[in-house]
């Protein structure tokens, strides 16, 4: 039966209609999942533009607060010893702070907290945030807990990188690293001397420096300086030939990883920036100046010299009275005589022996790797001057330039440059006439290795040791006092200087119990006590050098 043509277009305009509307049906639909789409998609720009604006300001504090300099302009290049031991080094640290205000859980990130910070005091974290002020979480928090708290997500929570100079040798080096300030500017040593290239440099700065043989000084000076109750202590060692200064030691000294402003004068660098009357280790001096003017030979005799004599108001008297009246040029030296050295000084003249001192860097300002040095006096030369200074008194100066001297007259008579650095200055001057130092050395050892010396507790085996002791009156209100600085200077080995080693004692006093106990097992304390240079620097100088000695010999020694 055939359909009429009103029904069909009824059923169609029914299917039609039924159609449309499945279409506007999915059409709603499509247009719903769109804007679901659309509202998650900005959803999602604004957490990612939240999470870029978080991003930089990870390493800021909060706007009330100052913010750090840049990481690259708080770098400093590291510095090593001369086996690669790092010395001052610079590393990144990350501190956590918490911005109060943007705690959105308070109990919920207190939790999160303890669980990662079990031994922190919790009660005082949530006062804290209840404060509302931004505070520090952790300074240099591990690398475990940073991950774990950075987990928690928590918006507060600000993290800040961060550089640190950091000293891992603590005490060792204080004197010769120094220390910066809070501007990541050096304030002392070498931290200073050396600012800006520490901060432009990436290459390490290497030392001449070793720390073990630092380590074993430090260690003997400390004991020493508590069995003589010492006001405090230097010593140097340098090699002669180059001025590669493998130890410098000052005590007391400081923990620079605790930033500190240092006033007290017991603190200064008692090498290079103290300056004392030495006593007799200028001897040397004198017996090396008439030596190189050719105007005495080492057995050349001084006669009936008198136990005393007048400089205008002053006498110059013997230490020991048992020094006898005829003498050679070198027994002056190693019986250490006041009025023998005299006779050799006024053979000189002042005006040759002030020009040899200076010469030599005794008396003249020395150009070092740090500034913390003593400037240099000048001095005028008359005729009492000239008699004092030919023993050592009435004329200071510091331990570096004392070293640079015995290293001089040691060494062949050449220049050197006391240095921290390594260099590569192979050029050397001559100084001295040719024979000088080896006529110089020899006396030195007679005075450690002969009977008639000051300096037999320095006679340890197998190291050949010369040097010469002093004992200096300190001056005190125009005079001098009681207190004594005692020094030894010593080159070693003494058939091929290689070293000078110096240690000087501020203030020591006489130790009997020690000297009973160590120095005579058997049958008690026999004769007099001496707080002099002999019985106290020397005394440390060769425990010193017998720790030292297979050190140098196996790292330094050149065999020739």
């Amino acid at each position: 039966m055939k359909q009429s043509r009103s029904k069909i277009i009824i059923e169609d305009y029914k299917n039609n209609f039924i159609y449309k509307k499945n279409e506007t049906k999915l059409n709603i639909q499509f247009n719903r999942v769109a804007f679901i789409f659309f509202v998650f998609f900005i959803i999602y720009l604004i957490y990612t533009i939240h999470l870029i604006h978080l991003g930089s300001r990870a390493s800021k504090v909060d706007k009330n607060e100052n913010i750090p300099v840049a990481i690259d302009k708080l770098y400093r290049a590291d510095i090593t010893d001369i086996n690669g031991n790092y010395l001052a080094k610079t590393v990144k640290s990350i501190d956590i702070g918490i911005k109060p205000s943007d705690v959105i859980d308070k109990k919920k990130l207190l939790l999160s907290l303890k669980i990662i910070f079990p031994n922190k005091d919790f009660h005082k974290i949530e006062k804290k945030l209840n404060q509302k002020k931004y505070f520090y979480l952790e300074k240099k928090i591990s690398e475990e807990n940073y991950e774990k708290i950075m987990k928690l997500g928590d918006k507060s929570i600000k993290p800040e990188e961060k550089v640190l100079r950091m000293y891992p040798q603590k005490n060792l080096f204080s004197h010769i690293i120094g220390q910066i300030d809070d501007d990541n500017n050096g304030i002392s040593g070498l931290e200073k001397s050396f600012n800006e290239i520490l901060k432009k440099s990436k290459k390490d700065m290497e030392l001449t420096v070793d720390k073990d043989v630092q380590f074993l000084i430090r260690k003997e000076l400390i004991k020493y300086q508590e069995i003589f109750k010492s006001k405090g202590s230097a010593a140097i060692l340098m090699n002669v030939n180059n001025g590669n200064i493998l130890s410098l030691v000052s005590l007391p000294d400081f923990n620079p990883n605790e930033r500190q402003n240092i006033t007290d004068k017991n603190y200064i660098n008692r090498v290079t920036k103290g300056t004392y009357e030495l006593g007799s280790v200028f001897k040397s001096f004198t017996f090396a100046s008439a030596l190189n003017e050719d105007l005495i030979k080492p057995e050349t005799e001084f006669l009936d010299l008198p136990k005393s004599i007048r400089c205008d108001k002053h006498r110059i008297g013997e230490y020991d009275n048992k020094i006898p009246s005829d003498l050679t040029a070198e027994q002056i030296l190693i019986r250490s005589g006041n009025v023998g050295s005299v006779r050799i000084g006024q053979k000189i003249g002042s005006d040759k022996h002030k020009s040899f001192l200076k010469k030599i860097g005794v008396l003249s300002q020395i150009n070092f790797d740090i500034e913390e040095v003593a400037p240099q006096k000048n001095y005028n030369f008359g005729k009492c001057k000239l008699a004092t200074v030919s023993f050592g008194h009435g004329v200071a100066t510091t331990i570096l330039q004392l070293a640079k001297g015995y290293a001089i007259i040691s060494n062949g008579g050449f220049d050197v440059r006391p240095t921290l650095i390594i260099r590569n200055d192979k050029k050397r001057s001559r100084l001295l006439n040719k024979g000088v130092s080896a006529q110089v050395v020899t006396a030195l050892r007679k005075i450690v290795n002969t009977e008639e010396g000051t300096a037999k507790f320095a006679n340890v085996a197998n190291y050949e040791i010369g040097g010469k002791t002093g004992t200096a009156d300190q001056p005190k209100d125009g005079t001098y006092s009681e207190a004594k600085i005692n020094t030894f200077a010593s080159i070693f080995p003494t058939s091929n200087p290689q070293f000078v080693f110096i240690v000087m004692l501020d203030t020591p006093q006489k130790a009997k119990d020690y000297y009973y106990k160590y120095r005579h097992q058997k049958g008690g304390w026999k004769g007099t006590l001496y707080n002099t240079a002999g019985w106290t620097s020397v005394e440390v100088a060769g425990k010193v050098m017998d720790k030292i000695g297979p050190i140098l010999a196996t790292k330094y020694l050149e065999i020739n």
